[in-house]
C-alpha cells in the first residue's frame, strides 16, 4: 500500500495540485512576517523608510499617507506595495521551490551500489571491472 501512495503521490498532476494550493494557503502566512518583520528593518537600513507608504500621487495635491491619499479618492501609483507584494512571492517560491525539491529526491529511485559477478555469484560494487574472488574480466559482460 506505501508503495502505491508513493507512486501516486509522486506524479505530476498531483504535485503541480498541491503546490498550487500549498502556494495560496502559504502566501497568507508569509504576508505577515513579510510586512512585519522583514520590510521594518529593511526600511530603517535605506533610511527609515516604510515600504507600505510609498506611492506616487497623480493628483497634484499633496497628502501626508497613502491612507489619507485613498481617504481622498485620489489616484495613486502604490510601489511600495508593489514591493512588499514581490518580496513575499519571492520568498512563497523559494519555499515551494525547497518543498518540490524535496518530493523530488522522495520519489526518486536510488541506484543500486552493488551488484552480483556473473561469474562467482558474489556481490561487487557496481563500478568494479574484475570479480575479486573470480578474478573474471567484467567489462565484457
Amino acid at each position: 500500500m506505501w508503495k502505491k501512495f508513493k507512486e501516486f503521490a509522486v506524479k505530476g498532476n498531483v504535485i503541480d495540485m498541491a503546490v498550487g494550493i500549498i502556494g495560496a494557503a502559504f502566501g497568507r502566512i508569509v504576508t505577515s512576517p513579510v510586512n512585519d518583520l522583514i520590510m521594518p528593518p529593511i526600511g530603517l537600513v535605506l533610511g527609515k523608510v516604510d515600504f507600505s507608504n510609498l506611492y506616487v500621487n497623480l493628483s497634484g495635491r499633496h497628502y501626508p499617507s497613502l491612507a489619507a491619499a485613498k481617504a481622498a479618492g485620489a489616484p495613486t501609483i502604490n510601489y511600495g506595495l508593489f514591493l512588499n507584494n514581490v518580496i513575499d512571492f519571492l520568498i512563497v517560491s523559494f519555499v515551494i521551490f525547497l518543498v518540490i525539491r524535496q518530493i523530488n529526491r522522495f520519489g526518486r529511485p536510488v541506484p543500486p551500489a552493488t551488484r552480483e559477478c556473473p561469474f562467482c555469484c558474489s556481490t561487487i560494487p557496481v563500478k568494479a571491472v574484475r570479480g575479486p574472488n573470480c578474478t573474471s574480466d567484467l567489462q565484457a559482460s
